[in-house]
């Protein structure tokens, strides 16, 4: 019965989900990944970027102009209404896991502009940080290493949405920490700044479940991690 249940549920959400955005591709019944039985913290991985790899400073010109990185604001040509609702709803409320510095960035502005994020000031900001210990932005937890983190993982809570934070994505992409990739792809080229996928990449197969493409050219696209890389040739059986 209770799986019954359970399916008419991710129905209906499937359901709402098309009303809301009829761009919306859903390419498995959501259901058979939300398994609640086996369920276990997920930590999944979004960003903004660009078609050969680069996630700095997407925001803002002077969000972070590290390396000499000269195209800060990168992604703002491109918003449209179909964009802007794909973002609320991965906006909505879940525990944060930040590196130190896109905290860093995120804690002079959020704050004090939380009514452009529902319920950024209530949800819980996990931050791994070697330097920091506290912040006066209510609900921030600092952690020490990587065992903090998947220690936290197995805790009671909601799914851990990663935003930005170059350095902590490339310790969970070589500790196999990452469980999904929501990625919005841009039509641009930078040639340079920090990128998304470094040297220890885990090797593994991703399936996507949900995809968009909005009338300015972006691609989202929202993958999980299914398992191991299988190999074969072309043409055999």
């Amino acid at each position: 019965m209770w799986k019954f249940l359970q399916s008419i549920i991710f129905k209906i959400r499937e359901i709402f989900f098309r009303w809301k955005s009829p761009q919306l591709i859903i390419h498995e019944p959501l259901a058979k990944y939300w398994s609640i039985e086996k369920y276990m913290r997920q930590i999944n991985v979004l960003e903004f970027i660009s078609l050969d790899g680069v996630i700095q400073a997407p925001g803002a010109k002077d969000e972070d102009r590290s390396g000499g990185f000269e195209f800060g604001g990168w992604v703002a040509p491109f918003g449209d209404e179909v964009f802007g609702k794909i973002i609320q709803r991965q906006m909505e409320p879940s525990d944060l896991l930040l590196g130190r510095k896109t905290f860093d960035i995120w804690e002079k502005h959020w704050p004090h502009n939380a009514d452009h994020w529902p319920k950024i000031n209530e949800v819980k900001k996990y931050v791994l940080s070697n330097t920091r210990t506290n912040s006066e932005w209510s609900n921030s937890i600092f952690l020490n290493d990587i065992e903090d983190i998947k220690n936290l993982k197995k805790t009671d809570g909601t799914d851990i949405k990663v935003w930005g934070s170059s350095e902590l994505v490339q310790l969970l992409f070589k500790n196999d920490l990452v469980d999904g990739l929501w990625l919005k792809i841009f039509p641009i080229t930078l040639g340079q700044g920090k990128k998304l996928f470094g040297n220890g990449v885990m090797p593994a197969t991703f399936k996507l479940m949900e995809s968009t493409i909005t009338p300015s050219g972006i691609i989202v696209a929202n993958y999980k991690k299914e398992g191991d890389v299988r190999t074969g040739n072309i043409g055999e059986k």
